[in-house]
């Protein structure tokens, strides 16, 4: 035992008598072997000379990506091979300029760049609800679960253990017995509180489940970065949700530290399900190395809606691309927003192309409108968030904290004509690091009922005015300074 101890003092004491090579090292593996934006690579250098050694290892769990494109290298080629795919994509691109264009307008462009870079297809038949609480929408998800024939595919970021989630599962143990189909999907990460008993427990129920990105040392998660971050429902290939809200008792308002949950989830029938379906595909095939791709009954065409007429695109974003999909879509619709933009986020923590595209269209005259929580459910981030809101309100813009409990809502409106909502926070971790999905509605009506919303709640808000800005406390500010000198690594 003594020499054990004297060959840990010996090496601890190697260890910090080297710690300025140490930190040499360290930071040509950051800058030389890594491909990144120079404020996170500075902002990690920074951490590092603050916390030698311990820095690193924070690195080592929040930032490194070296392994990134062996870890998603099979994914990628899937979604590169999908023929369904390709085969509407050529029948889209060989409509003539400006022929059926409808709602679309000048959004033709950002119809062809989706379609162009990430395979996302134009549907035009589409019913679309918009659910703002989680009662209204679980209690629709679940009769539509129980209207199931053929398959159920559930895929969300956060399930839970609690009264919601087994008000479901009970209907999918239903499902399940009588020959439907039942997949569930879930995050490594993000459903770590639930045991693997539980999940063999539902299997054993004919319930097939898979964990993407587990974890790899039992139950610990040393990564939190690459997450999947999607919420999707598909039944049947005939009805499809996306949004925000996840499985667990504070998403229906059950939860005394967050209160009331005011979340956006989307209802759809239509073609539209189909990018929720191949997307939902491409993921399982991932966790599972199941090929769904060979199943054609789990490919048939969606029952066109016969109610709204919505055109939409279904596009989705993760590290295993190049192109950060879902922050051009917002870029594309600030920039090109004549009147008015609406915003919805918990996190604000936009990339300088973004902060800098808001600023121009706040100091050109289109009014900016920008809702984020009144309560942080991670410090740090909320922090970061208020100082950038601050660089909007010193301009201009029209920021408001909702103050009627959580704020979870996630997306982007401009001119009442178009919107883009769905899973991904305007932040660099929704942009880059997560997987993400969401919803581009090209439809007047849909996009007037969604501004409808946001002004009413505005009744439970907050506005952060320049002079409550300028009179925030000491404390805050100093919160703001550390929170935003950390915000590429959060």
């Amino acid at each position: 035992m003594e020499n054990l101890w004297e060959f840990a003092g010996t090496a601890l004491e190697f260890l910090f008598g080297h710690l300025f090579w140490w930190n040499i090292i360290f930071a040509v593996i950051i800058v030389f072997f890594q491909r990144k934006d120079p404020k996170s690579v500075w902002a990690w250098l920074l951490l590092l000379f603050f916390i030698p050694f311990l820095g690193f290892v924070f690195y080592l769990v929040l930032g490194v990506d070296m392994h990134k494109r062996k870890m998603f290298q099979i994914k990628e080629l899937e979604d590169h091979v999908n023929e369904a795919i390709r085969r509407q994509e050529s029948r889209l691109k060989s409509r003539k300029p400006g022929e059926d264009s409808g709602e679309l307008g000048e959004y033709m462009d950002l119809v062809m760049y989706n379609l162009e870079t990430s395979d996302a297809v134009l549907s035009d038949d589409n019913d679309i609800d918009i659910f703002t609480e989680g009662n209204g929408k679980f209690e629709a998800l679940i009769e539509d679960l129980k209207k199931a024939r053929h398959f159920i595919h559930i895929q969300y970021y956060i399930i839970k253990n609690d009264v919601l989630f087994n008000r479901i599962k009970d209907v999918l143990i239903e499902k399940a017995a009588q020959g439907v189909e039942v997949r569930v999907l879930y995050d490594g990460m993000g459903c770590r509180s639930v045991s693997s008993r539980y999940w063999k427990k539902l299997r054993a129920q004919g319930i097939m489940t898979a964990e993407f990105f587990p974890p790899g040392l039992g139950r610990l998660h040393l990564r939190i970065n690459y997450r999947n971050h999607r919420k999707i429902v598909v039944i049947d290939n005939q009805i499809g949700y996306v949004g925000g809200f996840n499985i667990g008792k504070e998403y229906i308002g059950l939860s005394e530290r967050f209160g009331h949950w005011r979340d956006t989830h989307l209802r759809i029938r239509g073609s539209g399900v189909m990018g929720l379906q191949l997307r939902f595909i491409l993921d399982w095939n991932y966790a599972t190395r199941e090929n769904l791709l060979q199943r054609p009954a789990l490919l048939i065409n969606p029952t066109p809606g016969s109610r709204d007429g919505c055109k939409m695109q279904i596009i989705t974003s993760g590290p295993d691309n190049t192109i950060d999909q879902i922050r051009d879509n917002y870029m594309r619709l600030i920039t090109k927003a004549k009147e008015r933009i609406y915003i919805q986020t918990p996190y604000f923590i936009p990339d300088e192309a973004v902060l800098q595209a808001l600023l121009i269209a706040v100091r050109s005259g289109i009014e900016v409108n920008i809702m984020i929580p009144c309560k942080p459910d991670h410090p740090f981030v909320y922090w970061a968030t208020y100082s950038y809101i601050g660089d909007l309100v010193m301009a201009g813009a029209n920021c408001y904290t909702y103050e009627n409990g959580f704020l979870h809502g996630k997306g982007v409106m401009a001119d009442a004509e178009v919107f883009c909502y769905g899973t991904a926070n305007m932040d660099i971790r929704s942009f880059s690091l997560n997987f993400e999905v969401n919803a581009v509605v090209y439809s007047k009506k849909k996009a007037q009922e969604m501004e409808r919303i946001f002004k009413e709640d505005l009744k439970c808000c907050r506005q952060i005015t320049k002079d409550v800005y300028a009179s925030r406390p000491l404390i805050i500010r100093l919160k703001e300074q550390v929170c935003r000198l950390l915000s590429p690594l959060l």
